[in-house]
This record gives C-alpha cells, structure tokens and sequence, in this order.
C-alpha cells in the first residue's frame, strides 16, 4: 500500500486544523516514506513520531523518471511493505513529481490510498472570485519571456488559466504577466496562502499596471481569465 500524505502550505504552521488525525495513525505504521528531501520528510515525520529518525526516506524528484528508477523506489511495496509519498508542500502529486509512482503502482496492481488536505491551486481559485467551472492548471511557466509571450498570447479567451513559479521568480512573473496580457484581461494573485500574511488581489490587468505590487521571494498562485471577444 502507498499513502499520499497531504503536507503543510508553511512549515511553522500547526498541522492540526489543515490535516486529518487520521495521518498521524498512518505514519505510525509505515515502513518508510518516498520525499522530495530528506531534510523536509525529517521534519514532516517529527510531527507524528518519536521514531522519526528510524523511518527509511527514499527520495523523488523531477529527474527521476526511468523505469528502473522508479522500480528501485517502489521494490519495498512490491514484497508487501506500506509507505507513504509526501510532496514538500501541500498535496503530493499536484505539481511534484510523484504522478510517475503511482502510475506504475497502478500497473503492478498495488493499492495507493489519498488523504484530504492543503493545495494552493484549489485555494487560489477558491479566492480568487473566477470562474472555476473551467480551468487549466498549466504548472510552471516558461523562463523565456519569448516563450512565455507566446503562451500567453495563445491562452483561450472565456477559460481560467492557473500558473505558478518558483518563489524567488514571483516578482519577475507578475511583471511579465502584467506586460503581456491585454487590459482587460483579469489577473489574480494568491501570495503565502494559509500563512498569517496570506495575500490575495483580483484585478484587471489596467489595474494592475496602475499599482504594481512588489511581491518579494514568496510562493504565489497566478489565476488568469479573459473574457470572449
């Protein structure tokens, strides 16, 4: 059996008005635990357990993407061993590489098992007063602004589009969003959700051009719209 464990949006938070009781009866009993580092699966597992030094870590990350890789990962499962699969921040799979794990567990036929908890995207449709009965999560925007021009440009109207980048390019995001998205279109931007100094501002992109904010090196959510012609 494999666990996907929901995570926490901020490390100093308290996890227990964000994750089920239940996770802490799991953790218990796992035999190791598939992580994006070591360092941050240490500290998830301290939350739960004495024993969170004992725990076998094997570690997932977005280079790992052969076959053999994945198997080395999973060899545990396959002789009847129950790990779990943490992302460093929020729900695993959503963003973070461990799509591949349980894809493969599918074909092995071995049960993967989720949880309820924090995920950034859905809150920051949730909060950003646009539609969400259409949307795109598009992940990580292009580095080249040529590129990231181009995929701007070619966004359908009347849909929402959800991007995210890595904190320290927040800043650089929200200026080229603002400079290559037409006036009217809507731009919402979700910064340090769940943290005591969440932010969220929904506004045209004229608006925005107006007051430009500057961000600082924070996690943030991007929600576009723009209506049909």
């Amino acid at each position: 059996m494999l666990y996907l464990l929901p995570n926490l949006l901020g490390e100093d938070l308290s996890h227990d008005p964000f994750l089920p009781p239940s996770i802490g009866e799991v953790i218990q009993n796992l035999d190791g635990i598939i992580a994006e580092s070591e360092k941050g699966a240490r500290r998830y597992l301290k939350r739960f357990t004495e024993n969170f030094r004992d725990i076998p870590i094997h570690l997932l990350n977005e280079h790992t993407k052969e076959i053999e890789e994945i198997d080395a990962l999973i060899a545990p499962l396959q002789k009847g061993e129950t790990w779990g699969l943490i992302s460093d921040a929020g729900l695993p799979v959503m963003a973070d590489p461990g799509a591949v794990v349980v894809r493969r567990l599918h074909s092995l036929k071995i049960p993967v098992e989720t949880f309820p908890g924090p995920s950034s995207i859905v809150y920051a449709l949730q909060l950003s007063g646009l539609s969400a009965q259409s949307f795109t999560f598009h992940g990580y925007v292009p580095h080249k602004e040529e590129d990231l021009k181009e995929k701007l440009r070619t966004l359908p109207k009347g849909h929402t589009h959800v991007f995210i980048d890595a904190p320290y390019r927040s800043d650089k995001l929200l200026k080229n969003l603002v400079n290559g998205l037409q006036d009217e279109t809507d731009l919402s931007v979700s910064w340090n959700l769940t943290l005591p100094n969440q932010g969220v501002r929904t506004d045209k992109i004229l608006k925005w051009k107006q007051d430009l904010p500057t961000l600082g090196k924070v996690p943030a959510v991007f929600v576009i719209h723009g209506k049909k012609s």
